[in-house]
């Protein structure tokens, strides 16, 4: 959008004419100085310089000047910008498990992994006005994004994970150090990590409990979701038989440490339970709805500024240039 901030200056536009009009009420000798532009504003012209380009000229470059003090603007879209962020961070299980084919997307049976990256990709979607960031662990935790705004690539990162890439093994206490340091070096007021197993904790040198009671020292909370289904059908040398393929599962740690942290501990056992649990997530860690909103703007007076100025050197110059021809 285009506008003047100072539109009441073109009621200016006449004040050549006023000028002119007290001017020549006086009666009194004087030395008269030719000048182009006043010469073009109060219409005293020789037969040669009463063309009408000659006289439209001046007008002209006085209507730039005042367009030029008038302040043009061009006013961009509005840009809504979120006043607070909130620091997420996403620690994804890739441990040997996670490929056990117990769950199903859309009707189709996959593995725990498959499952976990086609929901996260959509809650990342809607994660706008947050930084994130994604943690990977197996045999030991890996800081794969730190936090961003940037949530394509957090998208991306997670699309490209694959089971193996860092062992396969379970360190969820490396897991949650890694995500502290993160979030202490950000100093972000609302810490918020999303903690996503399937096992237990079975690799590195730092007890899951006590890094949830460093990270309740900081101001971190934890959800933790336990994944994997209750029951499974499995195909043996005695036929098929009806196992539990989350034996592994260490719910009662992660009751803890999400006790311990003041957030949630949830049971993912399908699709529709994980899909549940993100929105459930939403509700209980609303983002700030305050915005701060603006349009960039432009400032355009230097286009009036030197176009009237230009138009006066040459006004001038020609004048000069008639000048010395007629002498």
């Amino acid at each position: 959008m285009f506008e003047f901030v100072y539109l009441w200056l073109f009621l200016l536009l006449p004040l050549p004419l006023i000028v002119r009009y007290f001017l020549t009420a006086k009666k009194r000798d004087y030395t008269q100085i030719w000048i182009p532009l006043a010469q073009g504003l109060t219409g005293q012209q020789s037969k040669r310089q009463k063309h009408s380009l000659k006289v439209f000229i001046p007008w002209l470059v006085w209507l730039l000047l005042l367009s030029a003090l008038a302040k043009p603007i061009y006013f961009g879209e509005p840009i809504r910008l979120q006043q607070k962020s909130r620091d997420l961070v996403l620690s994804l299980d890739l441990s040997g498990s996670m490929e056990v084919e117990d769950m199903s997307l859309n009707g189709q049976g996959v593995n725990r992994l498959t499952l976990v990256k086609d929901l996260l990709k959509t809650f990342i979607e809607k994660r706008h006005g947050d930084r994130l960031g994604l943690i990977l662990f197996a045999d030991h935790a890996y800081l794969q994004t730190p936090l961003t705004f940037d949530l394509k690539t957090i998208s991306q990162m997670v699309d490209e994970t694959v089971i193996g890439l860092v062992g396969r093994g379970t360190a969820i206490g490396e897991s949650i150090a890694m995500a502290i340091k993160g979030f202490v070096e950000n100093k972000n007021e609302q810490r918020v990590l999303i903690l996503l197993t399937d096992g237990m904790n079975t690799e590195g040198t730092l007890d899951p409990i006590k890094a949830a009671k460093q990270a309740a020292k900081n101001n971190i909370t934890i959800y933790t979701i336990g994944i994997g289904a209750d029951e499974m059908v499995q195909r043996t040398i005695f036929g098929r038989q009806r196992i539990n393929p989350s034996a592994d599962l260490d719910e009662k740690t992660l009751q803890e440490i999400a006790k311990l942290t003041g957030g949630q501990y949830f049971r993912a056992r399908n699709q529709q339970e994980l899909q549940n649990i993100y929105q459930k997530i939403d509700q209980l860690e609303p983002i700030d709805s305050d915005f701060l909103e603006f349009r960039p703007e432009k400032n355009l007076f230097y286009w009036p500024l030197a176009t009237a100025i230009m138009l006066l050197f040459m006004f001038a110059l020609s004048a000069k240039l008639r000048g010395n021809y007629d002498a």
